[in-house]
């Protein structure tokens, strides 16, 4: 015979199997739920009646086991409630009846009150009040629960609760980047998730305006059709969550990559040539969350005005609009029908009003009821497009215009192929963000760049737009530049045909045009050109001024290149290239002010400015000369004037060091170190000093391979790692003693040390690429490699390259987010013959997918 728990945990599991089994036929998930609830309430109902708990106490559902919902994989939140202090006999029973709560299997969240506590320790914790809110009597003492339903109605504050419960709102949309639109969207707690739909009920609940959506629009609160999309975002969404914990097999409320895939195909959504299961299951949760959310203002503020009722006063703006207590006010209930250009225009005076707070609950719902007004006519409408311009042209308010007009799917119905990108993934591992979140960020950053209050940030970048003519075009490209992100093809192309009928529709001038074109196109191309091509050799850069033609290109390309980068992620943008960016922008902008790119010049330049600077530190005249004549052009070419002058002063009297020299500093970018290393060279010395960094977890961004000719190898590199800005000094001195010691004693290389990939990469794997040809000269090879980030890759390509003797001359380091695209300028007699050749670039494909 099984012991009571064992019996209580068996009935409780075969329960759980019955009801998820039964949802996974029928995949009702209220069904579930409430089934669920059912279940733990007959357990709990039993083990109460077990233990002979005195009749005076009541066993309470509290939480969303208290609403009667219950995930299957949720807390069983439940209040046991005593009518006085527990004798130790009751004491005794309560904690034996606690334990076989834990011991059949459920995730208990207890607490034991009496009715003066629990109002105690509800005047306290919004938390507490909010779970009580929607306490349920499981079993025991009916009279002790209505007496503690009645002692919280009276005293409940909804004012107070509602403002408590806004503030805990905002809070926790700050903590989710206050977007739905997260690649890993919580589906509880994210904006326009569940719990969003339960603030309201909530406030709702507390005022006494209604327990649902229903009643809600009884009351007039919504009306009968946002009820019904209410009721179904919400019924949605609690499907998604029960297959969330089914699939995970414990409580998860993240749509985590690797169960976006499994989540997606139980809905029946199959993966096409264009697009995985997993996107379209996304931009469907997208648009329920933007849904959500949008439904979430006007409720919120139709409570609000219920709870803190004011005198409506209208200050009228125009004939379409008025301003009431600071928020803007449509004139009439019909103004967007009868006048649907108010639909853009309500947009403009807003930029211009910047006192305006917002819209009305009257004029949200409004606006969001007519965007469907916005057809292919009123596209074509002149006024219309010339709205639209001015908002783009306002002097301030365009980034909080455009949001708005997205939130509100006025962007979306004006520009039909934006519509198309909203809520689409890109998982291409560096953008953190959906297409149309990406590009709202890129029109930002842009805006940014006008703002005085901003210009300590990216000063370059303000004091260029301070003196670039009509900035608005920039925002024109910025809003085209992904547009046709998933359509299949080179979306800079597509993006390019939409961008020009944009401004042939809106009767740009031909300057303006050709410049967004332009832009549209080749958004990429200034970042690879920075990041992958020698910005040493002058015909890169007299190649690349000839794309761009004139300053007014360079400088547009340089911006929105600039806010292209900072808008992908956190983790993309860094100092490294915010340099090679702003190198090739000043270079290619002397030679478009006519300077001649030629080796010879930009040789005799750079040594003068080095000899300047160490002339300021004192070095002795002539003391440079036995360095330089051991170094070639292509030293002077590859390094700056200051990393020249900093070298010189460390080695100018140590150039045959018997012990190898190896000197750090602080990073003249802003971050990280840069690193030099002064050794006699040997086969393997990349390697070492890749397997050095790769035991200290420091990223590398750049490397500059350099071989003397005396025999010495002199190597700089750039690495990062997050605790440099903290403990430079101390990590300088440990890397100076550690990595000269281990260049000196020639010790075994370790193997790599391999950390596990990101979710992100392990779900959204890229074949790893090798690309190996001869440059235009035929004198060095051009090794591209693309893959996966990991700890130890560096190392690992590092090693390929000593086992085959292959000379590296340079290397550009580019990692965007979770994804590398390394090039390597290479040279060595393995290259020369094609069977060699191969085996080594299929070694090289060996170790990038380890």
């Amino acid at each position: 015979m099984l012991s009571p728990a064992l019996a209580f945990k068996e009935e409780i599991k075969s329960a759980q199997a019955s009801a998820v089994q039964a949802f996974n036929d029928n995949h009702k998930a209220e069904q579930l739920l409430k089934g669920l609830c059912r279940s733990v309430d007959h357990v709990l109902e039993k083990i109460w009646k077990h233990f002979d708990i005195p009749k005076e106490c009541s066993l309470v559902a509290v939480g969303g086991y208290g609403r009667g919902e219950l995930f299957p994989y949720s807390d069983v939140d439940v209040l046991i409630l005593l009518d006085k202090a527990p004798t130790a006999d009751t004491q005794s029973k309560l904690e034996c009846l606690v334990q076989l709560f834990w011991d059949i299997g459920l995730d208990i969240g207890h607490s034991i009150r009496t009715v003066e506590e629990c109002l105690e320790e509800s005047a306290a914790d919004i938390t507490v009040q909010t779970s009580l809110l929607e306490a349920r009597l499981v079993c025991g003492s009916r009279s002790l629960f209505r007496k503690l339903q009645q002692c919280y109605a009276e005293a409940m504050n909804p004012q107070k609760f509602f403002q408590e419960k806004l503030l805990e709102l905002r809070q926790r949309h700050v903590k989710y980047e206050d977007t739905p639109y997260s690649l890993e969207p919580n589906c509880k707690e994210s904006p326009g998730g569940l719990r969003d739909l339960q603030v309201i009920l909530w406030v709702a609940r507390a005022a006494n305006l209604g327990n649902s959506w229903r009643e809600l629009a009884q009351r007039g609160l919504i009306t009968d059709t946002e009820a019904h999309q209410l009721k179904r975002n919400e019924r949605a969404f609690k499907d998604i969550r029960a297959r969330l914990h089914i699939a995970a097999g414990r409580r998860e409320d993240r749509l985590v990559f690797d169960i976006q895939t499994p989540i997606a195909e139980s809905f029946g959504f199959k993966t096409t040539e264009s697009r995985r299961a997993s996107e379209y299951l996304m931009q469907r949760y997208y648009w329920a969350a933007k849904a959500v959310t949008q439904l979430n203002l006007i409720l919120l503020q139709n409570i609000e005005a219920v709870l803190f009722p004011q005198p409506s006063v209208p200050r009228p703006i125009n004939e379409r609009f008025n301003e009431v207590n600071g928020f803007i006010d449509i004139a009439s209930d019909d103004t967007f029908q009868s006048n649907p250009s108010a639909l853009l225009e309500i947009f403009l005076v807003m930029a211009r009003h910047s006192e305006l707070k917002g819209m009305t609950a009257r004029t949200t719902r409004a606006l969001w009821h007519a965007r469907l007004l916005i057809d292919a006519e009123f596209r074509h409408n002149i006024f219309n497009r010339s709205l639209f311009l001015q908002i783009l042209q306002a002097p301030q308010g365009i980034t909080h215009a455009l949001r708005r007009m997205n939130q509100m799917s006025i962007l979306g119905r004006y520009l039909p192929n934006f519509r198309r990108i909203i809520g689409q993934m890109q998982h291409d591992l560096f953008h953190a963000y959906t297409v149309d979140q990406h590009i709202l960020m890129v029109v930002r950053n842009l805006r940014r760049y006008t703002m005085p209050e901003h210009a300590h940030e990216y000063p370059f970048c303000s004091q260029l737009i301070a003196n670039f003519d009509q900035p608005w075009v920039l925002y024109i490209a910025a809003l085209f530049h992904d547009i046709a992100k998933g359509r299949g093809g080179d979306h800079s192309v597509l993006g390019m045909a939409d961008a020009k009928k944009f401004c042939y529709d809106h009767g740009l001038n031909r300057a303006n045009t050709e410049l967004v074109i332009f832009l549209v196109q080749n958004h990429l191309t200034m970042s690879q050109v920075a990041q992958k091509q020698d910005l040493s050799d002058p015909d890169v850069v007299l190649n690349f001024a000839k794309l761009v033609k004139d300053e007014r290109h360079l400088t547009a390309l340089y911006l929105l290149t600039v806010s292209d980068i900072r808008g992908t992620s956190p983790k993309v943008w860094n100092g490294w290239k915010a340099k090679l960016l702003e190198d090739l922008y000043r270079m290619t902008l002397r030679v478009l002010g006519g300077e001649a790119p030629s080796k010879d010049s930009v040789l005799k330049n750079r040594q003068n400015e080095a000899l300047k600077a160490l002339r300021l530190v004192g070095i002795p005249p002539d003391a440079h000369e036995k360095l330089w004549q051991q170094l070639d052009v292509g030293y002077f070419l590859r390094h700056d004037a200051s990393d020249i002058a900093w070298q010189t002063r460390v080695l100018y009297d140590r150039i045959d060091s018997s012990t190898p020299v190896v000197k750090c500093r602080l990073s003249t970018i802003g971050e990280g170190l840069q690193i030099t290393v002064y050794v006699k060279d040997q086969p393997d010395l990349f390697a070492r000093i890749c397997n050095y960094f790769d035991s200290k977890n420091f990223d590398i961004l750049d490397a500059k391979i350099h071989t003397c000719k005396n025999g010495y190898a002199l190597d700089t590199f750039m690495v990062s790692e997050p605790s440099f800005a903290h403990q430079y000094r101390d990590i300088i001195n440990l890397i100076e003693h550690e990595l000269s010691e281990s260049l000196a004693q020639q010790t075994p290389l370790s193997p790599p040390n391999r950390g596990r990939l990101s979710r992100m990469s392990r779900n959204f794997p890229i074949v790893p690429t090798v690309d190996l040809r001869p440059d235009e000269k035929g004198q060095y090879y051009l090794l591209s490699i693309s893959a996966n980030d990991k700890n130890g890759l560096l190392y690992s390509i590092a090693e390929v390259l000593t086992k085959y003797k292959i000379n590296l001359h340079t290397a550009k380091i580019m990692t965007l987010g979770e994804r590398v695209e390394d090039v390597f300028i290479v040279d060595g007699a393995a290259l020369q013959g094609a069977r060699t050749q191969i085996q080594f670039e299929t070694d090289l494909l060996d170790a990038l997918r380890v």
